[in-house]
């Protein structure tokens, strides 16, 4: 019971402040840039193995938005799994990468990750001036009681994360934003508002565009 508590107040906190768990901290393009209508993007995450399903999620979603733009985009997991890169060079990479028909390649690289203590003092909830406070006991008992009521220690996790998007026929950057997520415990959300938050951000720097009528 007091586990659910707690879980609503973080997410009234949230919901007050009027903003989601990610947020963009900063964004670079290329100078001068002409987007190409790009065949086959790869999502290819960067994230230590103990964190697989968090890597799954985070390509799985964002791939599917940039299909919702119109792209054909796939999950470098779902397309090669989790060691396909490993011990291979530069050279046999990329060939297998244009055998595969891939033209651009968007990065999820989780750069930091640190877990945060935070002490929550118990929310103090204001009655009505004619129920309570007209009568000094009850007024009285009903404050102390909240007041004294004591607080709790939650233990919060901040991702670092940055997105590249790179040319594979230049071999050029054209596209980097650095990120800041707060753990929102369930990965499939954290996936879905990251995806989200980088392909709008890239059609709004003229990155990408919508490719569906």
């Amino acid at each position: 019971m007091m586990k659910n508590a707690r879980s609503i107040i973080v997410l009234v906190l949230l919901t007050a402040a009027g903003c989601g768990t990610s947020k963009i901290t900063s964004v670079w393009k290329a100078p001068l840039l002409n987007p190409p209508a790009y065949d086959k993007i790869l999502v290819l995450g960067l994230i230590s193995a103990k964190d697989r399903s968090i890597q799954e999620n985070m390509e799985n979603h964002m791939a599917g938005d940039l299909n919702d733009l119109g792209y054909h985009a796939i999950s470098s997991l779902q397309e090669y799994g989790p060691k396909a890169f490993d011990k291979m060079t530069e050279t046999a990479a990329l060939s297998k990468l244009k055998n595969s028909k891939v033209d651009a390649i968007l990065t999820i690289v989780l750069l930091k990750k640190s877990r945060e203590r935070q002490y929550v003092t118990p929310p103090v909830i204001y009655p009505p001036y004619a129920s309570e406070y007209n009568r000094f006991w009850l007024y009285r008992s009903r404050l102390v009681g909240r007041i004294y009521e004591p607080g709790y220690y939650v233990t919060n996790t901040r991702y670092f994360w940055e997105s590249n998007l790179y040319d594979m026929k230049t071999q050029q950057l054209l596209y980097s934003a650095q990120t800041e997520s707060f753990d929102s415990s369930e990965p499939a959300s954290l996936g879905h508002e990251y995806g989200q938050l980088i392909v709008k951000n890239m059609v709004k720097q003229g990155v990408l565009f919508h490719q569906k009528p």
